[in-house]
């Protein structure tokens, strides 16, 4: 009879520590379910950026870029600029959209003058294109408006020439480098339709070279 009893007491003992271990493998597991699994609200919330992020993310369009370039354009684009020919004023913001070949040049320099041979040879080859424009400028200080009309009337130079005031002069030499105020060395940079600068390399450049370098900048649309 003890053998019994001491039998039942000890599976109701086992019995009972089945159980606790049970529910304290649920608990566990329903604890570990809670932590693991995010809801449906915090997936959402992790997942999807707020309108901030978005905004942040997004690339750039090209009217956005465009509008950037233009906004920091350099002093010089808006300064104005006589017409030698017929003293017009005109300025690179108001030539904004086309294709500008700008040459610093002297009325003394030989160099400029075979260069501009090759620009009359460009603007023959391209024919009349409202789109593309060449300006002369003069950076002698010592040369004025009167001698640079003479100059290009005798010439047969039929684009733009002006006389660089000295604040452009500087600028285009501090964006540039000094050898744009070097005449003999034939600086040549062109802008594009959305007014970034390129400049050519220094020396002599045929009216070939001068359209190979420009045409991309023909072809390239607003």
């Amino acid at each position: 009879m003890k053998i019994k009893t001491l039998l039942f007491s000890t599976l109701a003992i086992l019995a009972l520590i089945t159980s606790a271990c049970g529910s304290s493998s649920a608990t566990a597991t329903e604890a570990m379910m809670e932590k693991e699994t995010p809801t449906a609200d915090a997936m959402m919330a992790k997942e999807t950026p707020t309108g901030e992020a978005m905004m942040h993310d997004e690339t750039a369009t090209p009217e956005a870029m465009m509008d950037d370039a233009m906004m920091e354009s350099p002093a010089w684009y808006s300064i104005s600029l006589n017409d030698a020919r017929t003293g017009q004023a005109f300025s690179i913001e108001s030539l904004k959209g086309k294709v500008i070949l700008v040459e610093t040049m002297a009325v003394w320099c030989s160099n400029c003058l075979k260069q501009q041979g090759e620009v009359k040879a460009l603007h023959e080859n391209l024919g009349q294109r409202d789109d593309f424009v060449s300006i002369g400028l003069d950076i002698d200080p010592n040369e004025n408006e009167a001698q640079l009309k003479d100059y290009i009337e005798a010439k047969d130079f039929n684009w733009l020439y002006a006389v660089s005031p000295a604040d452009v002069s500087r600028e285009i030499a501090s964006l540039h480098g000094d050898q744009f105020l070097n005449p003999p060395s034939t600086p040549i940079l062109v802008i594009d339709r959305h007014g970034m600068a390129h400049p050519m390399p220094f020396g002599f450049k045929s009216a070939e070279d001068l359209l190979k370098f420009i045409q991309p900048f023909l072809d390239e649309s607003m």
